[in-house]
Formats: structure tokens, C-alpha cells, sequence
């Protein structure tokens, strides 16, 4: 008998909200087959400025909106947006910005160049997320974290908030992609990162160092309890740490009703 799961997901593209790419296509019929297999699930995502809030129906919540997260000593407002995925209707919140997401590109400019604050917006997506389930009070079994924005979110869930009944038991996934980024983060980036129960200690391998999408997706893999092989062609430095690290993982496959369900109650 399956059983069923609370399944948060974290996800960096979901379409149609975004253009269709193996990311943004993943990140919406996974959680759309879990939901049909009978599964509580919600969806969060980064609200870019290339997503028409009006032709998908996106509206502001009022009463999870107005949380600050700090970051580099400076406060972040956050608003929170939801849609409905039509026609299984399952919610996805958007986690919104006015100096982080309300441009018109997604993670380049115009001229395919990478914004420089990348690192900070995904440290704010990420701990927007987490305090917004708690708002909700909503206590998943399963966070799968999906892209590299969220990559970060394994070790907030297992160091800053190990403790928070919301989170505590929650088992952590991590898909491994191959949306590499080019321009790596900077040398504060570690240091933006410390809040509450994280301590220097625990980003070692990120410290003083430009961190590349290698190092990020390593610094994932440390943190989470399983990992998604999420594409055919993942990166052979990432896979080797991945084979070494003895963690348990889902080979690449598109079999979401089965392999999905059956990876996510071995857990």
C-alpha cells in the first residue's frame, strides 16, 4: 500500500509560469503525479519578472506577506504571491521581491550576463520559503529542493532549523541537474549565509572561496538525506562526488507515478 506523503517542494522553474525546459517541465508534473497519487503537496517558486501575473491569475497574500530577511545587514521585504496549476488546481506560492525579482529577466540580463547578486537571491528565496511553511504551519514529510537556487536549503533545514517542529522530521531531497551556472558567487557569500544555528563550521568548504556550480551542488549533496539524478547528463565531477559520498539516490528516470512514490517512502 503507498503511503502518503506532505511534499514540499522548492522549485526554481515551473511551467507555464516559465518557458518549458527540463527543469521548469519536472518542476511542474512531479508535483502535480504526487498530488494524483494522493499526496498534500505545495509548490514554491521565485516570482520572476518574465512571469504575466495577470494572464496566470497570480494574487498577493496579505497575511503571509511582510516578513524582512536580512541579508549582508540589510532588510529584504517579502511578498508572497499564489496561483492555481490548472487543471489539478494545486497551489504554487511565489516568493516576490521588489530588488531581487521584479526585473524582467529571470537569472541574466538582456545580454545573457548573469546578475552578480544571484548568490543573495537564492539565500532569500530559500529562507523565504522556510519562513513562510511555518506561517502556514504546515509540517512536510518530504522537502525536495529542485535547481540550484535552492541548493542551499538542504543545510538551513538540517543546521538552522534541525530543531523546528516543522521541519525536524522532514527528510530532504536534492535534484541534480545540469542548469549550470557560469559566473560563480562571491567570496561573502558563506558569510551571508550564517544565521541562527548556522555556524561557520558548517559552510567550511564555501569559505572565502568564489563558489562555482561544482561546489555548490557538493555543498548540497552534504546536506540532504537523498539525492534525484534529475537529468540524463549530470555533471561528472558532481556524480563522482555523489558515488563517493554513499548517499542514497534515484538514477535519472521519467517514471514519476512508480519511481518517484516508491523513492520518497524508502526514506
Amino acid at each position: 500500500m503507498k503511503q502518503k506523503k506532505k511534499i514540499l517542494y522548492i522549485s526554481q522553474e515551473i511551467t507555464p509560469y516559465l518557458p518549458e525546459t527540463d527543469i521548469s517541465i519536472m518542476g511542474r508534473r512531479l508535483p502535480e503525479t504526487m498530488l494524483e497519487q494522493g499526496n498534500d503537496v505545495r509548490i514554491f517558486m521565485p516570482r520572476f519578472g518574465t512571469i504575466n501575473e495577470r494572464r496566470h491569475q497570480l494574487h498577493e497574500v496579505i497575511r503571509l506577506s511582510g516578513m524582512n530577511v536580512i541579508i549582508d545587514d540589510t532588510d529584504h521585504a517579502l511578498m508572497l504571491k499564489v496561483a492555481s496549476l490548472q487543471p489539478s488546481r494545486l497551489q504554487v506560492y511565489f516568493i516576490d521581491n521588489e530588488e531581487y525579482f521584479q526585473r524582467k529577466f529571470m537569472t541574466t540580463d538582456q545580454d545573457g550576463v548573469e546578475f552578480g547578486d544571484n548568490d543573495e537571491r537564492s539565500i532569500f528565496f530559500v529562507r523565504s520559503v522556510l519562513e513562510t511553511v511555518k506561517k502556514l504551519r504546515w509540517t512536510p514529510d518530504i522537502i525536495h529542493c529542485q535547481g540550484w537556487m535552492s541548493a542551499i536549503a538542504p543545510m538551513y533545514i538540517k543546521k538552522a532549523y534541525n530543531q523546528d517542529p516543522f521541519f525536524s522530521s522532514a527528510k530532504v531531497v536534492y535534484s541534480i541537474l545540469n542548469d549550470d551556472y557560469k559566473v560563480s558567487f562571491r567570496q561573502n557569500f558563506a558569510n551571508n549565509l550564517i544565521i541562527s544555528g548556522v555556524k561557520k563550521e558548517h559552510l567550511a568548504q564555501l569559505a572565502k572561496k568564489q563558489v562555482d556550480f561544482v561546489m555548490l551542488s557538493k555543498f548540497a549533496i552534504q546536506y540532504s538525506d537523498a539525492v534525484v539524478l534529475a537529468a540524463p547528463d549530470i555533471n561528472g565531477e558532481v556524480l563522482e562526488h555523489l558515488n563517493q559520498s554513499k548517499i542514497k539516490y534515484l538514477p535519472f528516470t521519467n517514471d514519476y507515478v512508480t519511481d518517484y512514490q516508491d523513492f520518497y517512502n524508502a526514506l
